[in-house]
This record gives C-alpha cells, sequence and structure tokens, in this order.
C-alpha cells in the first residue's frame, strides 16, 4: 500500500477521471474539482490513490501539480490528496469549502507537511 505522506510537498501528475462538472455514477452529486488517482499507486480501499486538482477551472483529462496536503478520512481508509496546479498554497478552510460536495459524506482531518 502506498504511503500517501511520502507524497506531500511532491510534484505529481493526476489522471481525471471525474472532470469538473460531471456527476457521481452512483450517487448523482456533481463535482466541484476535476478529481481523478495517481497512476500506479495503491490506497487503502485497494484502488489508486486519489487526489483533487485544485487551481484548474476547467475540466482537464490530466494535470501536474504539487501536493499541498491529505485528507485523512478517519471513518474511511481512503485517503485524498490535495494538488496544486500552480503550487499555490490553500487553507484547510478553503480545502474544506472547495472539497464539501464529497468529502461532507465522511469524517476528516487535513495533514500538511511539518
Amino acid at each position: 500500500m502506498t504511503n500517501t505522506n511520502d507524497f506531500l510537498g511532491k510534484e505529481v501528475t493526476v489522471k481525471i477521471d471525474r472532470p469538473l462538472g460531471s456527476t457521481h455514477p452512483k450517487h448523482g452529486f456533481m463535482y466541484m474539482l476535476n478529481y481523478g488517482f495517481i497512476p500506479n499507486t495503491i490506497s487503502g480501499d485497494g484502488e489508486e490513490l486519489d487526489a483533487y486538482l485544485v487551481g484548474e477551472f476547467e475540466p482537464v483529462e490530466e494535470e501536474k501539480g504539487k501536493v499541498i496536503a491529505i485528507i485523512h478520512r478517519t471513518n474511511d481508509d481512503d485517503d485524498k490528496l490535495i494538488v496544486s496546479k500552480n503550487g499555490k498554497e490553500y487553507s484547510d478552510d478553503a480545502i474544506r469549502a472547495m472539497t464539501e460536495f464529497q468529502e461532507r459524506f465522511f469524517e476528516s482531518i487535513i495533514i500538511r507537511k511539518k
């Protein structure tokens, strides 16, 4: 299994499988951010490590960015990377607001590089 903390501060490529404006195939909510995964990784749920892409305001298929934080779900084993397209920092409150469309269903803490 991939250690999500190893990604903090690193540049990654996110493969977007749920672009901005698309809807969740099962639950029907709209994605307010580009959402995807980091290829060749394994997260706690056995799938690739998921990532929210911030700082991109159009739907994209793939994008590079810097991992600025991790949403660690305390009631689920599926952490989410927060990848900033331009390496711009966002506050915890901003991250919570941007990801609320999906993260409202879970309890979590935000982890940052120390």
